[in-house]
C-alpha cells in the first residue's frame, strides 16, 4: 500500500505542464516577479537600482547581460563565507562545481533548495511523458551514477559537482522511488570513494538483479559506454563472484565489501547463464538486452558532445530505444524531453516556463536584427536585443540567457539552440553547440559539431577495416607557422599507414567552413595533422579529472584542448604513436 502512495501521478504532472505551457508568457512574468521578490534585497540587485521593481521592462533596463567571469568575484565572496546577501536573499549554503572540461578548471556556481526543486520538476515532467510511451513497472534501474566527494570552501560552504549535490540531497532517493527508477546499487556504491570499484559493483548489482532491471541510465551517454567497455574486460571475474558468492579482491574498500556481502550469495546457475550469453555474443552486439531481458530503454544525455558515443551505444543496445535526458547545465535547468520517441539526434526540449526566466539572443545575422552604432566616424556592430521566451521564431538559432532562483541574473549560458517548434506557447529547443568557437586560427570558424562531423566522415574509412575510433579530441597548434589543426584519435586496433593517411586527408577536407577552406588554399592555415594515441590515453584523461575531484557522472571528454588545459595536452602528446599530415590541399 505504501508503495502505491509513493508512485508519481503522471497524468497530474502532464496536466500541470500543459496548463503552464499554454500560459507561458504570464508564467514567465510571474516567475521573474517571484525571483526578484525573493532576491531583491541582495547586494547585486540593490546596486543595480531596481528598487523593488519586478516587471521585465525594469529588469532588462537595469540588469546587464553577464558571463560567469562577471559574477566570479561575487561567487568567490560567497564561497569565502561573506555573511551578507550577495546574490540571493537567503544565504547560499552549497556550491556546485562545473565539470571543468571546457576551460580546464571547474567553475563555482551557487546551488540552493530552489534549484533542487527545479531539478526534481524536470525529472518528474520528462518521466511522465516517457512513462506514457514506455511504461515501467515497479522495478529497478541500473544507474551508473557516482557521487564525488563534497568538500568545504574557505568559508565553510559545501562544494561538490552539480550531480553530487543532487544525488546527496535527501529528496533525490524519494523522487527515484516515486518514479519507479530506484538504483539497484546500494548507497555505499554510489557514494563510494573509488570510481573504478564503484563501477565494478554497479555492474555486479545489475547482474544480481538482472530480471528486475527496467532501464539502464547514466548522466551522460559516455557513462554507459564506458561501463560496458569495462564489462567486456571484467565479465569473467563478475561471473566468478556470482558463482562463489564472494567479492573479488580487487574491491578493497570495506564500505563496498560489507554492502555487497549483503547482496552476493553463491549462484552458479546465474553465473553459467551470464557466461553462456556473453560467450555467444558476436562482438558484444546486443549485450544489454541479453543481460537484462526486461529493460525498456536506455537513458542519459545523448546530445552535443555525447553524440559520438551513440554508435557504440546502439551496438550494445541493439533495438532498445535510446532516450536523451533533459537539457540543463550546472547553472540550472532549461527544458524537458517530452518527445521520448524521437532518436537522440533529433531530441528537442520543451522549456518549463516556471523554473527560471529565459531570454534569447538571435544569432541570425541580418540587417534588421544587427544594430550599427556610429562612434568617432566608425561603425560598431552591436549584438541584437534579446527576445522573450514566447517571442522566438521557429527555425531560428539563439544563445540562451537564464535568470535563476540561485542568484544568476541575465546569465549567458554560452549554448546555441535552434527553435524547432512550440508546445502550446512554450518553445521546443534543439541543442546546436557551445557558442564559443573551438577551432579557429584565421577567419575559420569551426564548432564542436563541425569537428564531430569531420571525425565521423573520416572514421568511415576505418569501419571498412572493422575498426572504430574510440574517442577523439583536437588542438590548435600555433607553434608552427602557419598554425594548423591537430586531431587526436584513439583506435581499437592496428590500422595501416595508407588508411590513416587517407583518414587525415578526409578530416582536412571535411571542414567545409568557407573561412577554413580559403585559408587552407592560400596556406594561411597549415596542413591538418592526425595524431594517433595509444590505447587507454582517454582513460588517463578521465583519471586526471577524477583526481582533481570531478565526478564521472559529469565527465565530458574535452573535444578541444585549449592553452589553459596544459595537463590534458601533455597526456595526449606523450601518448602519440603515429602522426600524419594532410596532403588534401
Amino acid at each position: 500500500m505504501l508503495k502505491k502512495m509513493e508512485i508519481l501521478d503522471v497524468d497530474k504532472v502532464i496536466e500541470e505542464f500543459e496548463a503552464m505551457t499554454k500560459d507561458a508568457e504570464n508564467v514567465q512574468r510571474e516567475t521573474l516577479k517571484k525571483i526578484l521578490e525573493e532576491n531583491g534585497c541582495s547586494e547585486y540587485l540593490q546596486n543595480l537600482g531596481l528598487n523593488g521593481r519586478t516587471d521585465p521592462e525594469s529588469f532588462k533596463a537595469c540588469v546587464p547581460l553577464v558571463t560567469h567571469k562577471d559574477l566570479e568575484p561575487y561567487i568567490q565572496r560567497i564561497a569565502d563565507g561573506a555573511s551578507s546577501s550577495i546574490l540571493t536573499g537567503k544565504p547560499i549554503t552549497t556550491i556546485s562545481l562545473s565539470s571543468g572540461t571546457t576551460q580546464g578548471k571547474p567553475k563555482f556556481v551557487p546551488f540552493n533548495d530552489e534549484l533542487m526543486e527545479t531539478t526534481l520538476q524536470i525529472y518528474r515532467t520528462s518521466y511522465a511523458f516517457r512513462n506514457r510511451e514506455f511504461p515501467i513497472e515497479n522495478g529497478k534501474a541500473l544507474q551508473f551514477i557516482y557521487s564525488s566527494k563534497q568538500s568545504e570552501t574557505k568559508g565553510g560552504l559545501i562544494a561538490g559537482t552539480a550531480t553530487t549535490n543532487v544525488f546527496r540531497n535527501s529528496q533525490f532517493k524519494n523522487a527515484m522511488i516515486a518514479m519507479q527508477s530506484q538504483c539497484c546499487s546500494p548507497d555505499e556504491v554510489i557514494f563510494g570513494p573509488d570510481f573504478h570499484q564503484s563501477l565494478y559493483c554497479h555492474l555486479l548489482c545489475g547482474l544480481i538483479f538482472r530480471e528486475e532491471i527496467q532501464l539502464v541510465s547514466s548522466t551522460f551517454a559516455h557513462g554507459i559506454v564506458h561501463a560496458f567497455r569495462t564489462f567486456e574486460q571484467v565479465w569473467e571475474e563478475l561471473c566468478a563472484d556470482i558463482r562463489e558468492g564472494v567479492l573479488t579482491s580487487r574491491i578493497s574498500f570495506p564500505s563496498y565489501r560489507s554492502a555487497m556481502a549483503k547482496l552476493l550469495k553463491p549462484n552458479p546457475e546465474l553465473a553459467d547463464l551470464i557466461h553462456k550469453k556473453c560467450s555467444e555474443l558476436s562482438n558484444w552486439y546486443g549485450l544489454i538486452p541479453e543481460l537484462f531481458p526486461n529493460v525498456k530503454y536506455m537513458y542519459g544525455i545523448m546530445t552535443g558532445s555525447m553524440e559520438p558515443y551513440l554508435k557504440k551505444l546502439r551496438h550494445y543496445a541493439r533495438d532498445l530505444p535510446l532516450i536523451s535526458a533533459d537539457y540543463g547545465s550546472s547553472e540550472g535547468w532549461i527544458g524537458a524531453n517530452i518527445n521520448p520517441t524521437l532518436p537522440p539526434e533529433s531530441a528537442t526540449y520543451a522549456v518549463l516556463p516556471n523554473i527560471g526566466y529565459f531570454e534569447f539572443i538571435p544569432l541570425k545575422e541580418n540587417a534588421e536584427e544587427h544594430v550599427e552604432v556610429k562612434v568617432n566616424d566608425s561603425f560598431l556592430s552591436m549584438e541584437p536585443k534579446p527576445v522573450g521566451l514566447t517571442e522566438v521564431k521557429v527555425g531560428e538559432e539563439y544563445e540562451i540567457i537564464i535568470t535563476s532562483f540561485a542568484g544568476l541574473y541575465r546569465y549567458r549560458l554560452g549554448d546555441v539552440v535552434k527553435v524547432t517548434g512550440f508546445h502550446n506557447s512554450s518553445p521546443e529547443l534543439k541543442f546546436v553547440c557551445r557558442r564559443n568557437l573551438i577551432l579557429t586560427i584565421n577567419i575559420d570558424k569551426n564548432t564542436e559539431k563541425d569537428l564531430q562531423l569531420a571525425v565521423e566522415q573520416a572514421a568511415k574509412l576505418n569501419a571498412e577495416e572493422k575498426l572504430e575510433v574510440l574517442d577523439f579530441s583536437s588542438h590548435v597548434d600555433l607553434s608552427t607557422d602557419p598554425g594548423h589543426y591537430v586531431i587526436f584519435w584513439e583506435i581499437n586496433g592496428e590500422v595501416g599507414d595508407e588508411v590513416l593517411k587517407e583518414c587525415c586527408n578526409c578530416l582536412d577536407r571535411s571542414f567545409v567552413d568557407a573561412g577554413y577552406v580559403s585559408s587552407r588554399k592560400v596556406n594561411a592555415i597549415g596542413p591538418l595533422e592526425l595524431r594517433v594515441v595509444r590505447r587507454g590515453t582517454f582513460q588517463k584523461i578521465l583519471d586526471h579529472y577524477l583526481g582533481l575531484g570531478a565526478a564521472l557522472s559529469q565527465f565530458k571528454t574535452p573535444r578541444c584542448v585549449g592553452p589553459t588545459n596544459n595537463k590534458v595536452l601533455q597526456i595526449l602528446c606523450e601518448n602519440v604513436t603515429k602522426s600524419y599530415f594532410s596532403t588534401a590541399f
